[in-house]
């Protein structure tokens, strides 16, 4: 929803804010005050701030449980940025003297600490160098990018010279408006169960280490029509238990759209998470749409994780009871959906459009039931692999430090997995197989890790694309797995597919990606009734005989 069009009553006895303000008044709709944090000071334990059009730049915290909300059909937006004038012309870029603002540049968790050494474990990229800077700025409300030289800047893009404070840009602001970030952060909730809504958030510089331009740090929050846009590093950080993020739209976070630890219990409802990792971090450690770890009973439900420069929603550090149902993980230069080192989830009735790497990856992770997925346009569609790591260190950094050690619940391991009515079509030039289950650790087949198959449509536009319609790991026999060129030798060799169904040239799916009307007209005799735990978990009718998403 975007900001100004959420609509909320506002309770008797609420402290209103207002630019027109002032910060000695009384907090009346008559007499409001001028900066949302005096009006969350002045409300008492379970009151309500209802704030007025307007740019507030300011950071807030809240430190009891109140509700913030916007006046009603009113635009209210949290703005790190500041206006920056007085530019003069420098060759053929343009400098602000005097720039004094500066943040942390510490690109890892810890602050002051250089980025770690580790081989594809580092946070930075070379190409990149500049991503772990907070700095930003925009002219006309378009982000610039950050260069390391003065030599470097031209039109789209900025320097800052700390040495001799010196801004420098090189898009002409003559007529133009002229933002820069000058607050790290916009929102701290450390008040439990307070309630976030109808508001926009945006531009804040938050460092690495500071977790997100809004963190939640107490449990039962609620965040509703909020939009965070710009966030130098991370949108929103999910800290404590029991959160609701509802109708929340993250976009153009430098790094990662929205994270979570210790987070159990968190619901995702019409969560946008879009064109974040926008400065290119490396996508390992951590970026991406959202990246969950550390945390039991995830639940996600008509939302989107789209168009992002890495991963779309990743979960990995033991994450254990996830459910995603009828949501999209289209187009992100990585994979749509990543689970990793976790365990117990159901993945049912998605879409996975257009993904550079996998439509859904699931790594060392045990426990998965996938039913009823549309994938268009991916890579490999369905990529089920195990690696060495296994659940055998207490100290080991992916360990869920609150849970008894061992934990009988989260081996770490690949298995067991059922994959039912999903319907893997439209494969990209890049994909070599359709359905791909691997052992890297070298020690178990498909069989042996429990991974199961049937019901499912395997769609190739050519019989040579993609090469493979499965991989299947027998690696207890064979470190190299079997490779199927067709369903048929797939079907005699492994006992797997018993209904499933090949289809080579014209797609199975039309322009939205629906079923074509022979493969839908058919599809009670291929799918299997979906059984009643994995439709009570995405609300659809058990029993029910349905390929790919409803």
């Amino acid at each position: 929803m975007p900001v100004g069009s959420a609509s909320y009553t506002a309770p008797s006895g609420a402290i209103y804010v207002s630019p027109s303000g002032n910060d000695s008044a009384a907090g009346t709709l008559a007499a409001p005050v001028k900066t949302i944090q005096r009006g969350v000071t002045l409300a008492p334990s379970g009151g309500t701030v209802v704030v007025r059009a307007g740019t507030y730049r300011e950071s807030v915290t809240i430190s009891k449980k109140v509700t913030v909300q916007n006046y009603p059909k009113e635009s209210v937006w949290l703005d790190g940025a500041s206006p920056v004038t007085g530019w003069v012309a420098d060759g053929t870029a343009w400098r602000k003297d005097g720039w004094t603002t500066r943040f942390d540049a510490s690109p890892t968790y810890t602050q002051g600490a250089a980025d770690l050494t580790d081989p594809g474990w580092q946070f930075i990229s070379k190409s990149y160098p500049m991503a772990a800077h907070p700095d930003q700025v925009f002219v006309a409300g378009v982000p610039l990018q950050q260069v390391n030289s003065r030599s470097l800047v031209k039109a789209g893009t900025f320097y800052l010279d700390e040495a001799t404070s010196k801004l420098y840009i090189g898009t002409n602001p003559s007529g133009q408006s002229v933002e820069a970030s000058t607050i790290v952060k916009g929102m701290s909730i450390r008040g439990a169960d307070s309630v976030v809504r109808g508001i926009g958030i945006k531009r804040f510089a938050p460092s690495v280490f500071h977790m997100g331009s809004v963190t939640v740090e107490q449990p039962g929050v609620r965040l509703e029509n909020v939009v965070v846009q710009d966030a130098a590093t991370t949108g929103i950080s999910v800290l404590r238990e029991n959160v609701t993020l509802n109708q929340v739209s993250v976009t153009g976070a430098g790094m990662l759209g929205i994270h979570g630890r210790f987070a159990d219990n968190i619901t995702f409802s019409k969560v946008s998470a879009t064109k974040n990792n926008d400065e290119r971090f490396n996508i390992a450690p951590n970026a991406g749409g959202v990246k969950l770890g550390h945390t039991r009973g995830v639940r996600v439900a008509d939302s989107s994780f789209s168009g992002n420069y890495a991963y779309g929603f990743w979960e990995d550090l033991s994450v254990y009871d996830s459910v995603f149902r009828q949501s999209e993980f289209n187009d992100n230069t990585a994979t749509g959906l990543f689970l990793e080192i976790s365990a117990k989830a159901i993945v049912g009735d998605n879409t996975f459009k257009g993904n550079a790497q996998y439509g859904l990856q699931v790594n060392n992770t045990s426990d998965v039931k996938i039913w009823n997925n549309t994938f268009s346009g991916n890579s490999r569609p369905i990529n089920l692999v195990q690696d060495t790591r296994r659940n055998t260190n207490k100290n080991d950094q992916a360990v869920d430090p609150r849970q008894a050690f061992p934990d009988p619940t989260m081996p770490w391991t690949l298995g067991p997995v059922t994959v039912r009515n999903n319907v893997m079509a439209n494969s990209s030039s890049a994909a070599n197989c359709l359905l791909c289950v691997e052992d890297y650790s070298f020690t178990k087949s498909a069989e042996q890790m429990k991974i199961t198959a049937n019901s499912n449509v395997y769609h190739r536009s050519s019989a040579s694309q993609p090469q493979w319609v499965a991989i299947w790991s027998r690696a207890n026999v064979n470190v190299n797995p079997y490779v199927f060129s067709s369903l048929a030798a797939f079907q005699s060799t492994t006992g797997q597919e018993k209904k499933g169904k090949e289809f080579t040239g014209a797609s199975v799916l039309d322009s939205s990606l629906n079923l074509v009307a022979s493969l839908k007209a058919d599809q009670a005799n291929i799918a299997e009734a979906l059984p009643a735990d994995v439709a009570s978990a995405i609300g659809r009718p058990a029993g029910s005989k349905t390929l790919g998403r409803w």
